[in-house]
């Protein structure tokens, strides 16, 4: 059985635990996909108890088919949010993805794990293009983003907002 306190792919940054999301996460995960001021912007919105626990389903079969998938971020014993990678529903790609609690934001955990995870998926999962997508007005998740390095490349417009495409490309892509 897979045990995300002794598996290969955690994480540690100089603050925070990234371990693969696993049952033990939830309560957590439930209660941070149904509040609207974290998953009120995400594609689909905030989530049902059910949705939860089918995404928690999809992201632990994600990580045994491409070894990387979505992370829970912890600082110290405290679940503090969720990054990691997943395909986009759209095609567009593997998807950096990350939401955290409005009370950690402003406090540079998003830009630390989604940092940790872009050099995880680049360099230890071998994934050669990142992309990451936000609303235009989403100026706290473009900050991170732009902070780590992504390039805005492309452009879309999904239900009235117009969505900005951010790249990472393993160093070897790099142009």
């Amino acid at each position: 059985m897979f045990s995300p306190a002794s598996s290969p792919w955690a994480i540690r940054t100089a603050r925070l635990a990234l371990e693969p999301v696993s049952q033990r996460d939830l309560r957590a995960l439930m209660a941070l996909k149904a509040d609207p001021l974290v998953y009120g912007q995400m594609l689909g919105g905030v989530r049902s108890h059910w949705q939860v626990v089918e995404e928690l389903a999809e992201d632990r079969a994600y990580w045994a088919a491409h070894n990387i998938g979505m992370f829970a971020i912890r600082e110290g014993t405290v679940f503090q949010g969720i990054t990691g990678i997943h395909e986009r529903p759209d095609g567009r790609g593997q998807a950096l993805r990350f939401a955290v609690w409005p009370e950690a934001r402003g406090r540079g955990i998003a830009r630390e794990a989604a940092t940790a995870v872009l050099r995880f998926a680049h360099d230890r999962a071998g994934v050669q293009r990142i992309i990451a997508v936000a609303r235009a007005e989403n100026f706290g998740s473009r900050m991170v983003l732009g902070s780590i390095g992504m390039r805005e490349c492309d452009a879309f417009l999904r239900d009235g907002h117009v969505m900005l495409v951010y790249e990472s490309l393993a160093a070897g892509d790099k142009e």
